[in-house]
């Protein structure tokens, strides 16, 4: 199956909000199996909305879309789905009576506008929403389907679990991942150590830059998720070998978990003092769930030096602060005549 995601919105492309619709729809169907091959964002205008829902319409088996289910006039997806499919939208009573129940439960005003919420066209049949006003869409038509959900994070999330991927699951197969979190190693070595991988075409093994080190993820498609996990589990062990002691995680492992669970295997406790980080480490290792049982505390300092030296000092100054077992100093500045400005970082452990 084939599947193509449009966010509706001038706000999108003006800036003002984030696309996380995206991002968690493309996930949702991966684990599904479904393929994505397209996604595009589209401003509240009726003519160009029509035409990116024709050529995904055309191009796809199930197109969803996200956002444009409002009230107001710039709301529009229900009337681009509407033209492409030539069958003028109609007040459905039964969802103008939701309407109104919902509304008069909360003693607010419910103005004329709000009725184009409850339309239907002939192909389509109402999605509950149980979260907001504007029910979805589901029209099926020509053997396709087109998904229209609201835009707001909270209401798709709970339509898309609820009442959408239920279904559209149904007979698919699925899609499951494994990723490598590595450090102290480059992109372009880890490409060339797993070349003899990368070849096949399921499982498929790709290398991504990313902000905490380099990450190998292999993924495999087949008919449920343990086939899919057996056929990651022998890929996955010639990368370990291959990869050696670069490796510090898997999957949803960040550096301050991985960290926090070896503390806690040894019995350790650990502080931190820092300067030029401002704070960020303290925040980040006390943000870690069971935290409290190995990280002590942290110091947030002016910084008089930045040599080795004052490392040192700090991370000694964590330790009989907080009288943890480890104690991490972090200090450092502007390196001279960097242009743009760098920051030298001095760390000590003791």
């Amino acid at each position: 199956m084939r599947a193509e995601i449009i966010c509706v919105g001038s706000e999108l492309l003006l800036g003002d909000i984030v696309d996380t619709n995206t991002q968690y729809l493309a996930q949702r169907l991966s684990a599904l199996g479904i393929d994505l091959y397209y996604s595009t964002s589209v401003g509240d205008n009726l003519g160009r909305l029509v035409d990116c829902l024709r050529r995904a319409h055309e191009r796809s088996d199930v197109v969803l879309t996200s956002g444009g289910l409002g009230p107001t006039d710039d709301d529009l997806t229900r009337e681009g789905i509407a033209e492409l499919m030539g069958e003028p939208p109609v007040v459905d009573e039964s969802l103008a009576e939701e309407l109104r129940k919902f509304f008069q439960l909360r003693r607010l005003e419910m103005t004329a506008n709000n009725l184009k919420q409850a339309s239907l066209i002939p192909s389509a049949r109402a999605i509950p929403n149980a979260r907001g006003t504007a029910p979805g869409w589901w029209v099926s038509k020509h053997g396709k389907s087109i998904i229209a959900m609201p835009g707001p994070p909270g209401e798709l999330h709970r339509m898309w679990e609820d009442q959408v991927e239920p279904q559209l699951g149904d007979g698919a197969s699925v899609i499951r991942s494994r990723t490598l979190k590595l450090f102290n190693i480059s992109e372009s070595l880890v490409d060339v150590l797993l070349k003899p991988l990368t070849p096949a075409a399921n499982p498929t093994v790709a290398v991504y830059a990313k902000q905490d080190g380099i990450h190998v993820r292999i993924t495999a498609k087949a008919a449920h998720a343990e086939g899919a996990m057996r056929a990651i589990e022998p890929i996955e062990a010639e990368a370990r070998r291959l990869l050696g002691d670069s490796l510090w995680g898997t999957d949803s492992d960040t550096q301050e978990s991985v960290t926090g669970a070896l503390l806690s295997s040894r019995g350790l406790t650990l502080a931190v003092a820092e300067t030029v980080t401002r704070g960020q480490i303290a925040a980040m290792l006390s943000a870690t769930g069971g935290s409290e049982s190995w990280f002590r505390g942290g110091l947030v300092l002016p910084a008089p030096n930045d040599d080795s030296a004052e490392a040192g000092r700090l991370a000694r100054l964590s330790l009989e602060q907080f009288r943890a077992d480890m104690g991490i100093g972090v200090c450092g500045g502007p390196v001279a005549g960097s242009e743009p400005l760098v920051d030298d970082v001095l760390v000590a452990i003791v």
